[in-house]
């Protein structure tokens, strides 16, 4: 959706993977715009708004996740959003344009924020980043944050630091006014970008079993604790191939992988979702970044020894390279010298070096294994040692 808002796609039906008539091609009925109340279990039916009721024999629950917003007077003000749906997208584009923005303000620093940022300024509207904390991204190394945060300074973007939203305020000066626990920031649209939660309301209502991460449980055929009940998407636990727990990564990826592993399973052709390794990425003007697996502190919540190093790098080779400079940092099991996660930011590069480490944890690779691993080589690529080849070199002397 920010690359919609920043006009880089132009037509919001480009991001409609199957229309409701598409659908009804494959002989599959679409109900748009009716809430679910309840599931009867017992009777094998679901209680619609309407008061109908729709028998299964197999139910598929994927009501994805919600927006988080922060427990303060005002989030419902016109002009106030959220960015989590097509619809939210449409709705933020429309308000811009319509009331001719001229100043925006991000409420939080993950990678949606990060993403909007990018987006806004594409639309040259003034644009301040509000975050509690100290630096952007915080899943990723400090190293990496300030350098992201670099690139949003370098491109117009007021980052905010250590300021709490208080209240949403009508404006004096502009249409609205973001109240913080440390002064006041007039703008014309405020977007909050606070992450999400997974939506399990009808699932817990249900009786459905949860997991530690509030998310719905599933087993690796994507079933609930229910047999004849099945979750997919945002609003359930995945399986962590690194850290060997249950989690929750809404990503659409992981999304549709488990919407055709969930299929394949009731039309009677067994499969199992095989987890994930916490691959993710995102663009922030002309910066990648991106990172994969566990960060030292989840590591060590999972049982492991880790230890960690970040070298500097090119994302080609160095006589090619032009003053480009790749981040590269892994982490690695003290004990066994197994891969544990990496991260990389640049403004080439960092997302293939990631992908290519996101297989090598899927194959639970060591570093002796990674530092000589062949890679396609070629000057505008990389170097005869690439950058991945190099950290884990040093890092297994470290260890």
């Amino acid at each position: 959706m920010p690359y919609y808002i920043g006009d880089v796609i132009k037509d919001s039906k480009n991001l409609i993977a199957r229309t409701p008539e598409k659908f009804e091609e494959k002989g599959v009925s679409v109900e748009l715009n009716v809430c679910v109340e309840g599931i009867e279990t017992d009777r094998g039916k679901i209680l619609l708004a309407d008061g109908r009721r729709l028998s299964y024999d197999t139910l598929v629950i994927g009501t994805g996740a919600k927006a988080t917003l922060p427990d303060i007077p005002g989030t419902t003000r016109d002009g106030a959003f959220t960015l989590k749906n097509l619809r939210d997208g449409i709705n933020i584009k429309e308000y811009i344009k319509r009331n001719r923005c001229r100043r925006a303000v991000i409420v939080g620093a993950g990678f949606i924020a990060m993403e909007m940022s990018e987006a806004l300024r594409n639309l040259s509207l003034e644009t301040s980043v509000v975050y509690r904390g100290e630096l952007p991204v915080k899943n990723w190394d400090p190293v990496f944050s300030e350098v992201v945060l670099a690139e949003l300074v370098n491109n117009g973007v007021s980052f905010i630091a250590h300021n709490s939203p208080v209240a949403v305020e009508k404006g004096s000066d502009a249409r609205l006014c973001l109240v913080t626990d440390k002064g006041k920031i007039e703008t014309d649209i405020i977007i909050f970008a606070l992450g999400v939660r997974p939506e399990t309301k009808l699932a817990r209502e249900t009786g459905l079993e949860t997991g530690e991460s509030g998310a719905i449980q599933v087993d690796s055929s994507q079933r609930t604790s229910r047999e004849e009940i099945f979750a997919v998407g945002d609003c359930c636990e995945s399986y962590h191939r690194v850290s060997k727990k249950w989690v929750n990564i809404p990503l659409g990826d992981i999304a549709n992988k488990q919407g055709r592993v969930a299929g394949r399973n009731i039309a009677g052709y067994p499969m199992i979702f095989p987890g994930v390794v916490g691959a993710q990425s995102f663009k922030v003007f002309g910066l990648e970044v991106a990172m994969t697996g566990l960060d030292e502190k989840t590591a060590e919540k999972s049982g492991y020894s880790p230890a960690g190093i970040i070298i500097w790098g090119t994302p080609v080779a160095r006589s090619m390279s032009g003053g480009q400079r790749l981040g590269l940092k892994m982490i690695a099991d003290k004990g066994s010298g197994k891969l544990l996660g990496a991260q990389a930011v640049g403004h080439s590069g960092a997302v293939s070096r990631i992908n290519i480490l996101s297989a090598c944890l899927w194959s639970g690779m060591g570093l002796d294994e990674i530092g000589y691993m062949d890679l396609a080589y070629s000057p505008p690529f990389g170097g005869a040692w690439d950058v991945i080849h190099t950290v884990a070199q040093v890092l297994e002397k470290k260890l």
